[in-house]
């Protein structure tokens, strides 16, 4: 049996379900107790849990990471909220130069069984300085594991995983996608990380993305299965580790590939990902990877022109149609 219930409660659930058995884990961050998160993702714990296990954090963002890695350090295991990707620009020493590697530095004797939660992306009108995506910055440090869900049963499932996992997960949420439903299982399950999975399968060309960019490749293979073209999605899920072969195995088999991320092209994911298939498939390949990508500028508040910098489905309908010779 399964529940349809929206990304945002997908993550609640995850969270309240974790909580409820394992009392080590706890909350903090600005806003998520009383007033149960920015996005609403933490409502009601506080009421359930209680203070001491969900926790009011000064405007600090710094000092919240810190908090998140000494609490980690002593053996409690933290779920961090930084309200938004943007704001991690200031906890970066915390996140880049302790948390991904004291595990390293210490041989393995300290664990960093921490998560920190935080959401991204356009389409919200909020300006240059709040719709940024900047899943690449830390999908390149080695220590981090980076998760990135498209629906509320992986956002579910990566939370969990991500909770009990004994390395620090920098888990991205997508702002957009908080209102979005799904089916999710009633039961209690785990969604792997470090595991991408094909949400579509076709045998013409992949179209391989993540995060609210993988709800418009799943349209877009609708639009182009009516023009006789059919189109596999792989839903890449976890940024890092990046699950190499379920990628290059997709493309060995459509010998085409066509990444759609919602970060900047130069230096992204997508690079990451076709250098990969690149390494992995060129024989394969009966043409040369495609990327779709948000515009190279700062992001517009003006809603028309922040329409025109995001990868729309569109966008992808007409890449899709480049590399299979049909535009």
């Amino acid at each position: 049996m399964a529940q349809t219930i929206t990304y945002r409660e997908a993550l609640n659930q995850a969270l309240r379900e974790e909580m409820r058995r394992d009392s080590n884990i706890l909350v903090l961050g600005e806003d998520v107790a009383a007033y149960g998160g920015a996005f609403k993702v933490t409502e009601g714990l506080l009421q359930e849990f209680g203070p001491e296990r969900v926790i009011d954090t000064p405007i600090s963002e710094e000092a919240i990471a810190g908090t998140g890695i000494g609490a980690a350090m002593v053996g409690l295991r933290p779920v961090v909220e930084m309200m938004t990707i943007n704001f991690t620009t200031l906890a970066m020493d915390q996140i880049v130069n302790h948390a991904a590697k004291l595990r390293y530095m210490s041989g393995g004797q300290i664990k960093i069984p921490l998560v920190i939660r935080a959401a991204q992306a356009a389409g919200l009108q909020l300006g240059a300085q709040h719709s940024q995506n900047l899943e690449s910055w830390y999908a390149h440090v080695p220590g981090l594991k980076v998760v990135a869900p498209s629906v509320p049963a992986d956002a579910k499932g990566l939370l969990k995983s991500a909770i009990r996992d004994d390395n620090p997960v920098m888990f991205i949420e997508h702002e957009a996608l908080y209102n979005t439903k799904g089916d999710v299982p009633d039961d209690e399950y785990l969604t792997p990380l470090a595991k991408a999975e094909v949400k579509r399968q076709g045998k013409d060309v992949t179209i391989i993305s993540y995060l609210r960019t993988l709800i418009l490749a799943m349209k877009a293979a609708e639009h182009l299965a009516d023009i006789g073209i059919d189109a596999e999605v792989v839903d890449v899920r976890t940024l890092r580790p990046l699950d190499t072969e379920t990628i290059v195995g997709s493309v060995k088999k459509t010998h085409r590939a066509v990444i759609v991320e919602e970060d900047w092209k130069s230096v992204g994911m997508g690079a990451e990902i076709s250098a990969r298939i690149l390494e992995g498939a060129f024989d394969y390949l009966d043409a040369p990877v495609m990327r779709v990508a948000l515009a190279e500028v700062p992001m517009p508040y003006s809603k028309p022109l922040e329409q025109l910098a995001v990868p729309l489905q569109d966008d992808i309908v007409m890449a899709v149609r480049q590399i299979m010779g049909k535009a």
